[in-house]
C-alpha cells in the first residue's frame, strides 16, 4: 500500500481560513497588518518568493510592500533602512529576503530587525523564547513541519524523529518545537554533514524530516517501514522541482509523505502569514 500524501495546499488553506476572524478582530481595533520585505540586488529566486508572499497577503487583505535596494547597498545602509522600518509605526512585520550580496552579513542585519516585527522568528530574542517554550513567533518552515505532522493525527509521544539538516531556520528550531511538551514529546536526533552512518539513523526513524537540498539523498531502502516522511528539500532538476527524498521509492515504504512541490512550501507561506498576524497583534499590546 502506498503512503498517504500530506496535502500542503489543503493545510495551508485551512490555516489561512482560521486567520480571517483574527484579522477581522485586530482591524476592528485599528491595527492594520503591514508586511514589508527587503531585497538587495537582483535575484530571480528571491523575487519569485516575494511574488508568492505578495499573492498570499492579498488573499487575506494584508498590506505587502517589496523594497528593492541596489546591489551596491552597503551593510550600514541596509541596517539604516531596516531601522527606518523598525521606527515606522505603520509597519508591523519585516522580512529580509535571501540571498543578500556577499559583502553583507545577513545574520548581523537580521539581528537589527525589531523582535516584535521579526515575522521569520529568527531574531535571538525570538529564538530564546522558543528555547523557553514561550515563543509566539518561530521560524516559518519549522512551524510548517509541525503543522504537517499534526495533520497526520499520529501521536508523537516517544516516537523516534530523525532530522537531516541542522540549519538555524529548520533543523535547530524544529528540534525545540518537537520538545515543547515535557510529557508528550518525541525523541529527536539531528543528523548533518559530519554524521558517520546516516542510513543507520534513518532506518530507525518513525518520523523522518529532511532539509538538506541534495537530490536523491534519501532512498526507499533507507526508510523504516511505515515511517512518516517530511521532505523540506527543494531542488531543480531540468524543468522539474524535486525534494531530497526519492519519492517514487519512498512512497512505497512510508505511511505518510509530503510531495515536492505541494507539501512543505504552501504551509511555510501560510505560517509566514500567521506570524505576520501575530506580529501585528504584538504591536497592538
Amino acid at each position: 500500500m502506498e503512503a498517504k500524501l500530506i496535502d500542503g495546499k489543503d493545510i495551508a488553506t485551512k490555516i489561512k481560513e482560521e486567520l480571517i476572524p483574527e484579522l477581522k478582530d485586530i482591524k476592528a481595533k485599528g491595527i492594520i497588518p503591514r508586511l514589508e520585505a527587503v531585497i538587495v540586488g537582483e535575484n530571480q529566486g528571491a523575487k519569485i518568493y516575494a511574488g508568492n508572499q505578495d499573492k498570499a497577503c492579498k488573499e487575506l487583505s494584508i498590506s505587502y510592500k517589496l523594497n528593492e535596494l541596489p546591489e551596491s547597498t552597503s551593510q550600514d545602509q541596509l541596517i539604516g533602512f531596516i531601522q527606518q522600518l523598525n521606527e515606522n509605526p505603520k509597519v508591523t512585520g519585516i522580512i529580509l529576503l535571501m540571498p543578500v550580496p556577499s559583502h553583507i552579513n545577513a545574520r548581523e542585519v537580521q539581528m537589527k530587525i525589531c523582535p516584535s516585527k521579526d515575522v521569520e522568528g529568527i531574531h535571538p530574542f525570538n529564538i530564546g523564547k522558543l528555547v523557553y517554550g514561550e515563543a509566539v513567533i518561530a521560524p516559518c518552515t519549522a512551524l510548517a513541519v509541525m503543522e504537517l505532522l499534526k495533520s497526520t493525527n499520529v501521536c508523537l509521544k516517544g516516537k523516534e524523529v530523525v532530522i537531516v539538516g541542522h540549519s538555524e531556520i529548520i533543523g535547530k528550531p524544529l528540534t525545540l518545537l518537537l520538545l515543547q511538551s515535557r510529557l508528550e514529546s518525541p525523541t529527536p536526533t539531528i543528523c548533518h554533514i559530519a554524521t558517520k552512518d546516516l542510513a543507520f539513523h534513518i532506518k530507525r526513524a518513525d518520523i523522518l524530516i529532511v532539509a538538506v537540498g541534495k537530490v536523491g539523498l534519501i532512498t526507499g531502502d533507507m526508510l523504516k517501514e511505515g515511517a512518516i516522511v517530511i521532505d523540506v528539500g527543494i531542488n531543480k532538476v531540468d524543468d522539474k522541482i524535486v525534494g531530497d527524498v526519492v519519492f517514487d521509492e519512498a512512497v512505497k515504504k512510508a505511511s505518510f509523505i509530503t510531495p515536492v512541490p505541494g507539501g512543505v512550501g504552501p504551509v511555510t507561506t501560510a505560517m509566514l502569514l500567521k506570524n505576520t498576524v501575530e506580529a501585528a497583534k504584538n504591536i497592538g499590546k
